[in-house]
Formats: structure tokens, C-alpha cells, sequence
């Protein structure tokens, strides 16, 4: 049972774009911190990429701009994609995020290979132009990738902030995009950061 019964088509473009998608299912076996609401175990990267799909539907008439919810999703369905092979850092992890950057360089070189040449480059390119949120849908889909695991914090006691011992400052720093981009969102934000201090939460 696996990868070693695919059967071939006979259409080598086929065949690429087949196991390219039977390569991404690995998706669902990389873990985040981040703690399902259910509190019953993590969620993986295939469900917070599902998730950030799912909302890029929901929050544009929150943006200082308006961005084109599709194109966001599209980079939401993709962001996450070369943690396959570089596995998922912590958003507050220092150390590991020293060599990130040269991690999931060398993962993307590897997978987007996979697939026929103008599809990988086009996968590529929106998972950089995510990376350097420049334009006005990544930083949609950038404020979203920092909303949803907030979320989570605020309904699970704040897990993966006491696992880390995570500060305030550091969560307003992530949150930083959040507050330019969906201002009206950050008051929730600070609302949040509020409760979590005063929960013990988060540190000082």
C-alpha cells in the first residue's frame, strides 16, 4: 500500500501531476503547535491551510485594501506546502527560525520540480509572493495566517503560548501585520492579549 502501487497513464503530464498530488497527502502527517479547538490533539498543515481557504472568503471587508479573496486562497492552499520536507517551525521558536528561510528554499526547489515546468513555477511563485507579503493578498493571506492560530489560543487557554512561554511583545510583533493592514481586527486582538495576561496565558 503506498506510492509504489501508482499504476501509469501512459501521459507523462498526467502521471507528474497525479503524484504530485499523492506527495502533498504528506501534509496531513506534519503537526503545528497549534492545538485543534476540540483540544483533542494538534491540527496539521493540510487543515490550517483548509482553514485559511476557508476565510479568505470571509474577512476581506476587514482590509485597509481590497484584495481578491481567490488569489489569497490560492496562496493559502500553498503556503504550508514545502513544510513536507522542512517540517513546520514555531512562530516564536528563535532558534529554528535562523535557518528557515534555507530550509524551505531547498524544500521548494524539490517540490515544485515535481510537477510540470509552468505549473511548478506557478505554485512557486505564489508560495513567494506569500513569503514576502508585498502585495495586498499576501498580506490578506498573511493577516489570516496569523488570525487562525490566534483563535485557537484564545479558546484552548492559550496552549501553545504557555508550551512556549511566549510573551506579549512577541505575539504583538507577529501581530504587527494585523494592525496595518485589518486594523478593525486588531482591537479584537488587543482584547485578546488583555484576557491572556490576565489569565497567565502569556507572559508580561
Amino acid at each position: 500500500m503506498g506510492i509504489e502501487d501508482f499504476l501509469e497513464s501512459g501521459d507523462e503530464r498526467l502521471d507528474m501531476q497525479l503524484l504530485f498530488t499523492a506527495e502533498i497527502d504528506k501534509m496531513t502527517s506534519v503537526y503545528r503547535r497549534t492545538m485543534l479547538i476540540s483540544g483533542e490533539r494538534r491540527e496539521n498543515d493540510a487543515e490550517h491551510s483548509w482553514h485559511l481557504a476557508v476565510m479568505a472568503l470571509l474577512f476581506k471587508e476587514y482590509c485597509i485594501e481590497e484584495p481578491d479573496p481567490l488569489h489569497a486562497m490560492e496562496m493559502a492552499v500553498v503556503h504550508d506546502l514545502v513544510e513536507i520536507y522542512a517540517g513546520d517551525t514555531f512562530a516564536y521558536d528563535a532558534k529554528g527560525n535562523e535557518d528557515k528561510a534555507e530550509r524551505e528554499a531547498a524544500a521548494a526547489d524539490r517540490l515544485f520540480s515535481q510537477l510540470p515546468r509552468e505549473q511548478g513555477e506557478r505554485l512557486r511563485a505564489l508560495w513567494e509572493e506569500f513569503d514576502a507579503a508585498q502585495t495586498r493578498d499576501a498580506k490578506y493571506a498573511a493577516c489570516l495566517d496569523r488570525i487562525q492560530p490566534f483563535l485557537h489560543n484564545t479558546l484552548t487557554e492559550g496552549h501553545t503560548w504557555r508550551e512556549g512561554g511566549t510573551n506579549r511583545a512577541q505575539v504583538e510583533a507577529r501581530m504587527g501585520i494585523i494592525r496595518e493592514f485589518m486594523p478593525r481586527v486588531y482591537g479584537w486582538i488587543e482584547k485578546n492579549l488583555d484576557r491572556g495576561i490576565e489569565k497567565g496565558w502569556l507572559a508580561t
